[in-house]
């Protein structure tokens, strides 16, 4: 999820491009909604959103979906720095999320991609 279409296209384009089934959304509600219906194995989300931020987001897809892995990614000192912040308080509440700078590499992204979800196959089958 990303508020810039160029943004999701390319990240959709290049997941799929691996044999990765994807979905997208603009926006945090639309996104949490999506999640609900379908709870994916991973949740790539950008943190400076309108409206919901990628933290708030990620939040209520985690409590709706536990076994969801989330990437969250950004490309501005601000939100690097809230992130670091919130992510402390997340993980005080027993949440992890994954953040990454953009721009970020295909290869890099694939990668991260790849590394989340065999961490949640481990995790469902341990």
């Amino acid at each position: 999820m990303d508020d810039e279409e160029t943004i999701l296209d390319t990240v959709c384009a290049i997941s799929k491009s691996v044999g990765y089934s994807t979905s997208r959304a603009c926006c945090g509600q639309d996104t949490i909604s999506a999640a609900v219906d379908s709870c994916p194995s991973l949740l790539l989300c950008d943190v400076m959103m309108p409206g919901l931020n990628g933290f708030e987001i990620a939040l209520q897809i985690k409590k709706r979906c536990p076994g969801c892995r989330i990437l969250l990614f950004s490309e501005q000192v601000a939100s690097a720095l809230m992130a670091r912040d919130l992510g402390q308080v997340f993980s005080n509440l027993g949440y992890r999320f994954e953040l990454l700078s953009k721009p970020l590499h295909p290869s890099l992204l694939l990668h991260e991609v790849q590394q989340a979800l065999s961490l949640s196959e481990s995790r469902a089958q341990g």
